[in-house]
Order: C-alpha cells, then structure tokens, then sequence
C-alpha cells in the first residue's frame, strides 16, 4: 500500500464527553454480550416462549428476515428498499444509508418496556478497499444487555468513510426523530413518542436508525491537532494535556499538502468544545512567506474560518491560537475537552476534500457544586435578578494582548504564493463532525 494511504483516519465531536464512552468492541458479523443468543420464530414469539424476557433482534422471520442480521447498506436516496445486509461494493463520491434495525421482541407491549436504549455506529478509521461499519443496540434490562451487527462496504480501490454530519435519524411510527452526531462517538438514546431510553415490546414500537456516509479515495493533505498549557515549561506539543479550569491552552493546527500539484485557498477552520473560548487576537498564521508568525485579523478562525493561502507540493503552514478553559457546563468527575480542526481544500484532482484532527484538554471537576447539599428553604437562591454583583452576572474583562508566540521549529518548507487572511463563507468549510485524515504520524 502506498505510504499516505497508511495515514490514520480518526473521528470524534467538539463536546463533552463523560468519563463513560463507547469502546467497540472486535467482533465478527452479528453477536451479543451473552455470547450468542437464541433465536425465535414469530409463532413461538406469540406463543409465549419469550417468558417475560426482554429481548431485541432475535426473531428468525421477522420483517427484515433474520433480525440478527440488524445492520444494512444502499446507496442513499435509492428507491429500492433492498438493504444489503453483508457487503455492498462502493464507488467514489457516492454516499449511502447504513441502517440500524431497532425491535423489542416482547409481545407485552408497554408492560415490557426496554430501558436505557441505546444506538452506536462505529465507523472505520483507516484508508482501505475494505470498510466494515458496526451497529450496536444497548438496554439496561434486556438480555442480552449489548447486540451488534456489521455491514462491510468495499471496492477496487483504497478509500476512506465520511460520517455525514447531522444525517442521523430514527424513524418509527411516530415520525421521524433526528439524532446528535453523538451517534457515532457514543451514542444517542432512541425511544418511541421520545428519545428518553424507553421501547415497549412489540412490532409497533419498533424502529430505524440510519446515518449516511461518503466515499473518499483521495488522500490530498495532512493536517495535525496538538495542544500544550500556555506558559508551562513544557513546550511540548501534545495531543492531549491535563488543564484546570481558568488554564490557557495554546492548540497548533498544522496543514501540509501531500499532493504533487498546487492546492489553492486551503480553508482552514476550528470547533471548540463548549468549556473552552477563543481568545480573543491569538491567531497566528506560520509559513514560507512568514517564518516569525503574522497576526490574523478578525478572529474568524473558530467561527466561519479562515482561508490560509495557496501551497504546492509538500507545502505547509502552522496556525496556532489560544483558548481558555471555563464552567459553562462541566460534569463533576473527569472532562474531555476535544477541539478539532480542518482543512478544506480542492483542486484538479479533488474538490472540497475535508481533512482533520483533534486533540483534547482532560479536566477534572470536584468542587463544592459537585458535593450534595440539601436545598434550605429560608435560603433562597441567588441570581442575577437578586444579586447583580454574582461573578457569571459581571460583564467579562477584555482578554490582554496576547504574548508573541514563538517560532515553530520545524519551519515551512513551501509557502504560499497568496495569503488571505479574511473570513471565507460559511459554506466553503464543513462543519462539525465531517471525517478527517488524522495526520498524527510522521511522513514517511
């Protein structure tokens, strides 16, 4: 395999994600946490051989045929409703559905309600002819408690997945519900009226996930998230550090071009996680054409983005900037903070090819508000409205000049042959989750 094929590939979401997350599990077509569970013909469902156990896809000849075979695939937007439920042959450019089959066997209706229900996808992170996507359906009080499936999407030639942001959607008898991205890091809660966990048993509360994903054969740019604590002594460029609430974190995006033509206005752009905020006069753009760093104007970086110039081959620049950790809404207990970039760019070859990389600031939360206190009722609570002199109530100071970063070391090797430093459309950088090369391994 060609070398920059062998790049990783990585996904993850700006948010906060709990000390709980999904760690998928290596598995081989279907399978459950119990090792195997048996299977029912719908005779024997309605018979009562089920007992009062709580089960999802165990049904032989149910409406998708086997249901353990949960998980299938079709080009999105075909009319056909043939879903290829073990391999589907991909081509570039192209995107497809993938679908999640969701059914509660019980025939008890709402006197067997599954709690806790759960939908995953996991989605490939490498560049291969071969990608094979997982579904898994969680319930706290089902047996078995984990289910998962898997679909495999091939073709000739190596190519990567793109998760299609905001495409994830659960479509039962009551409509159609639109899902978090949070599907594919870990997971979101599926229901029948709501999304609140709770699926009685029967036909007529089952239901459908599905998200759509892209075809990308093309392999164009690296691009490498790193982060470090503003004014430590440790210099180093991390992929993830340990802050505390009111830390500076200093990020560092870094974009090279890995094709052998010229990329013209490479856009780059910056999410944050809701507990940390630009800011503001910290953006710094580091090429050929300025080795000691230029100011960006107009703080567009983390908002609609920024277009950094045009690159030829092996091309590269660095763009750094500072954010502050804050408590806007920080769970008690560990915090990963996961900001990522991307860079977008096109040309003769590929046209808006999104590439990114993450890295995550860990903050652990065990203040007073984490402790239980028993509300007094002769102490009424405080807020702006009572107490205008409350600290989240004063206007915030304006963030001081920020210090002249230094140098990279490893300086650009081929600059641009233009710089723009304004804010590009917000449709020329996709936003969110969109899949991303991660660069984290050194060229070759």
């Amino acid at each position: 395999m060609n070398k920059l094929l062998k790049a990783a590939l990585s996904v993850t979401a700006a948010v906060v994600i709990a000390t709980a997350s999904l760690t998928p599990v290596i598995v081989s077509a279907w399978g459950d946490s119990d090792g195997g569970r048996p299977s029912y013909t719908l005779d024997q469902i309605n018979n009562g051989d089920l007992g009062d156990t709580i089960t999802f896809n165990s049904i032989s000849n149910g409406k998708i045929g086997d249901e353990k075979n949960f998980v299938g695939a079709k080009v999105a937007g075909a009319t056909v409703e043939t879903w290829n439920a073990n391999e589907i042959n991909v081509k570039d450019g192209e995107t497809y559905t993938i679908r999640l089959f969701v059914h509660n066997n019980s025939p008890k209706g709402m006197d067997a309600i599954a709690k806790d229900v759960k939908a995953t996808f996991s989605v490939p992170t490498t560049v291969s002819n071969s990608q094979t996507i997982i579904g898994y359906i969680d319930s706290s009080n089902a047996k078995p408690v984990r289910y998962w499936d898997e679909v495999t999407l091939k073709s000739n030639d190596n190519f990567y997945l793109e998760y299609v942001e905001g495409s994830a959607k659960y479509n039962n008898n009551k409509g159609v519900f639109n899902l978090s991205n949070d599907v594919i890091i870990s997971g979101v809660k599926l229901g029948y009226d709501s999304m609140n966990g709770q699926i009685p048993g029967c036909y007529e509360y089952s239901g459908v996930v599905t998200i759509d994903v892209k075809v990308h054969s093309s392999v164009a740019a690296k691009v490498s998230k790193t982060v470090r604590i503003k004014g430590d002594a440790d210099k180093t460029w991390k992929e993830s550090v340990n802050a505390k609430v009111g830390d500076e974190v200093e990020f560092q995006i870094e974009y090279v071009n890995l094709l052998s033509e010229t990329v013209n206005n490479v856009a780059v752009r910056d999410v944050l996680p809701t507990n940390i905020e630009y800011v503001k006069g910290s953006t710094y753009l580091y090429n050929a054409s300025h080795q000691s760093g230029v100011l960006l104007e107009g703080d567009h970086l983390t908002t609609t983005g920024i277009v950094i110039g045009n690159y030829g081959p092996k091309g590269n620049a660095y763009v750094r900037f500072t954010g502050k950790v804050i408590d806007k809404t920080m769970a008690c207990g560990s915090n990963q903070l996961v900001n990522w970039a991307s860079a977008t760019v096109s040309s003769s070859t590929v046209k808006d090819a999104v590439y990114k990389d993450d890295a995550s600031v860990m903050v652990t939360k065990d203040d007073e508000t984490c402790k239980d206190k028993p509300d007094d009722p002769d102490d009424p609570k405080e807020d702006c409205t009572t107490n205008p002199e409350l600290p989240e109530c004063k206007t915030p100071d304006e963030p001081e000049t920020p210090d002249e970063p230094e140098t990279p070391e490893d300086l650009p090797s081929t600059g641009p042959t233009t710089i723009v430093t304004g804010a590009i459309g917000a449709g020329s950088v996709v936003t969110t989750l969109g899949y991303y090369i991660a660069s984290r391994k050194k060229l070759m």
